[in-house]
């Protein structure tokens, strides 16, 4: 029987804790399958699993320390084992899209900081090439209009088009833990992300960006019947 998206994050969460050893330093994502993984591995921290977080945002430290998981700023353990995050697209050679929920930036460097990066999500996550999901761009709120016209144009001469938009929360900018603002770029298929990431960093206005490329080594995927699959780099 299928099951639902509830479901299904629950299974990938209770897959990943798997990979998590005794004495480990965690980074510790930002999203709906992050906080089933927290809330899994706050059930084995309980059990007397000794691992110490480093969460990559507000929200997920918070979640953390409410469930009881130890947690520690980067500059304290900047050296971490293992990061566990979710994605909003996971494509070719486990190339991702992520920031849907406003934390790119943080994710991103702690994915760095991490030896390995572990994937979490469900099996409507998985494309064929990136960019059905509108890609977050974090930009610094100075001189936010030339930035988005900087980003059109250099978009632009790499093929790519379309809607791009400032997120907004409760009618006003959506502002990241990082005191930045995030441009939703809907350009449809994604055909060089490489390209694309070299061309947005040539923006002085833009901080960070949602592809992460070359970080994340293996996923773990909830398919909708249920079955849990580790995929690896070879598999896409």
């Amino acid at each position: 029987m299928a099951m639902n998206a509830l479901e299904l994050k629950k299974a990938a969460a209770a897959k990943a804790v798997e990979f998590v050893q005794d004495g480990m330093k965690l980074g510790i994502g930002t999203g709906s399958t992050a906080n089933e993984f927290i809330r899994v591995l706050a059930e084995r921290v309980r059990d007397g699993l000794s691992v110490v977080g480093v969460a990559t945002s507000v929200r997920s430290e918070q979640l953390c320390r409410e469930l009881g998981i130890p947690v520690a700023s980067l500059d304290d353990v900047p050296g971490l084992d293992l990061d566990v995050d979710g994605a909003d697209e996971i494509g070719p050679h486990m190339a991702l899209i992520k920031g849907g929920g406003g934390a790119l930036l943080r994710e991103k460097i702690v994915a760095f900081a991490s030896t390995r990066m572990l994937v979490i999500a469900d099996s409507s996550k998985l494309v064929n090439a990136l960019g059905a999901f509108p890609l977050p761009i974090e930009v610094n709120p100075f001189g936010l209009a030339a930035t988005k016209l900087a980003i059109v144009e250099v978009t632009k001469s790499l093929g790519l088009s379309g809607n791009i938009s400032l997120r907004q929360e409760n009618n006003k900018p959506f502002v990241t833990d990082g005191g930045h603002f995030i441009l939703d770029a809907s350009f449809g298929r994604i055909s060089d992300p490489e390209a694309l990431s070299e061309a947005l960093f040539s923006i002085p206005g833009v901080v960070e960006h949602g592809l992460f490329l070359n970080l994340a080594k293996k996923s773990v995927v909830a398919m909708t019947n249920g079955e849990i699959k580790v995929l690896d780099e070879a598999d896409f």
